[in-house]
């Protein structure tokens, strides 16, 4: 008899610029460890074992995949050239252009192209922890930082309490149709959560660690391959990136 328990699809939106790096590639191909920033990422997702496919969804004139050989990642990663000029438009095109290969109720795990630090188990522990959630959910951590509201001369406006606060992190993992639906739906949001939020629904924290990070500014770099040279030195929970 044929399953049709849900299965786990990645979808890795690469398709920007990453101007604010200052750099001459796109931010997902510079240079990092002798691999491209985005290799990480996608070596880990393809290291899961329960996640069918990893999709990335790159530019329609993106030449810089093919410079690159993926091989290494093995059979699950394929390439999307039908990304959009923002995040949500590049996350639904993708969808858009995986609908055939996934089921309404499958799950679909987000992921910045610009968090290369992922760990296996932080995608193992968010795919168990939502297994049987009805709305799905992101990986987060709670803010430890004093916020400041500054006024238009950059001066303190007020304190923000930190109560309750959560830094966002991806991957974020809802159903295909639901996360489709919500991003149909909504326009100029910047990660998926807010989309599902827009449609009434309460997306669950997940909590992650700190090396999760997003590389931004060009020191960045610095910190992402600090964190991958020494992963798996603390705790034993993570593994070296290939």
């Amino acid at each position: 008899m044929q399953s049709f328990d849900p299965r786990h699809f990645a979808l890795v939106p690469a398709a920007g610029s990453g101007a604010r790096m200052g750099a001459a590639l796109p931010k997902q191909y510079l240079p990092l460890l002798g691999r491209p920033l985005i290799h990480h990422a996608l070596a880990t997702l393809c290291a899961v074992p329960g996640i069918e496919r990893v999709f990335v969804v790159l530019s329609v004139d993106d030449a810089e995949w093919a410079r690159h050989d993926w091989r290494v990642l093995g059979p699950r990663l394929e390439p999307l050239f039908c990304g959009g000029p923002t995040r949500a438009d590049s996350v639904l095109a993708g969808l858009r252009a995986i609908s055939a290969e996934v089921r309404a109720t499958d799950w679909v795990l987000v992921h910045d192209a610009a968090r290369p630090c992922l760990a296996r188990w932080h995608v193992e522990k968010l795919m168990r922890e939502l297994a049987h959630d009805d709305v799905g959910g992101l990986l987060a951590t709670p803010l430890a930082d004093t916020l400041k509201r500054a006024d238009e001369h950059a001066r303190v406006a007020a304190t923000v309490a930190r109560d309750s606060l959560w830094r966002a992190q991806t991957p974020q993992m809802f159903r295909y149709v639901m996360l489709r639906r919500a991003l149909e739906s909504v326009h100029g949001v910047t990660d998926e959560a807010s989309a599902i939020e827009a449609a009434g629904l309460r997306p669950r924290l997940i909590e992650g660690d700190a090396a999760n990070i997003k590389v931004t500014w060009p020191f960045d770099m610095c910190l992402a391959e600090w964190i991958l040279r020494h992963r798996g030195e603390g705790d034993g929970k993570e593994e070296k990136i290939p």
